[in-house]
């Protein structure tokens, strides 16, 4: 059986001064406003660099190519995302406190991907280029990882990588919802987003 190729998200430099992490910041502000403005699809590298205000030089410094810039951009979404999650969960450590926690979880979620359109984009550009999966599957486990430490209190006797398994799974699956239900109108996306809440509860809830 063929190996499956690693996916590798593609280098960039590591800013460790406090000029060069400004320059990070204005590029990755102008890329927001272009991506909001025309879609990732339509961004240059040569015209981020004139609304950076920066040479193409010193962008390509930082970001090789424009698959680097918009893997910075989602690395910078999933955080936001596990740090809300992270917050969520803060005292969690019963059936009853969990379903109220992850039911307000996903409705902040699908409240963020309604009203951030470079976010919607961003996470279509992560699946659309290869070098770049590897950036929600490792958001999925570890949001995973973040949802099965709660379960472990709610479930002290589970298997614990039966746990993780569960909650990766279910993570990776309301990212594809999101996907789902941002693409159709909204009632339909409600609907879809209702269903999974109802479905993930029963799922991570269960003995």
């Amino acid at each position: 059986m063929a190996e499956t190729p690693e996916l590798v998200v593609p280098a960039r430099r590591t800013p460790q001064q406090q000029r060069s992490r400004e320059r990070v910041e204005r590029i990755l502000n102008a890329a927001k406003g272009l991506i909001e403005r025309s879609g990732s699809d339509a961004m240059k590298m040569g015209e981020l660099a004139v609304e950076a205000e920066i040479s193409i030089g010193s962008l390509y410094q930082y970001f090789p190519d424009k698959a680097a810039v918009i893997g910075a951009l989602a690395e910078r979404y999933n955080e936001e995302g596990r740090a809300c999650i992270r917050d969520g969960l803060v005292g969690v450590d019963d059936a009853s406190g969990f379903r109220r926690a992850f039911g307000e979880l996903i409705d902040i979620y699908y409240g963020l991907f309604l009203a951030e359109p470079v976010m919607r984009d961003i996470w279509s550009g992560t699946q659309a280029d290869k070098s770049l999966r590897g950036i929600d599957l490792a958001d999925s486990h570890e949001n995973g990882a973040l949802v099965g430490a709660v379960l472990e209190c709610i479930h002290p006797g589970a298997d614990r990588a039966e746990l993780l398994s569960r909650a990766t799974l279910v993570m990776y699956l309301g990212t594809a919802t999101m996907r789902l239900a941002i693409s159709v109108d909204r009632a339909e996306g409600d609907a879809y987003v209702a269903n999974y809440k109802r479905m993930a509860l029963a799922e991570l809830l269960a003995e």
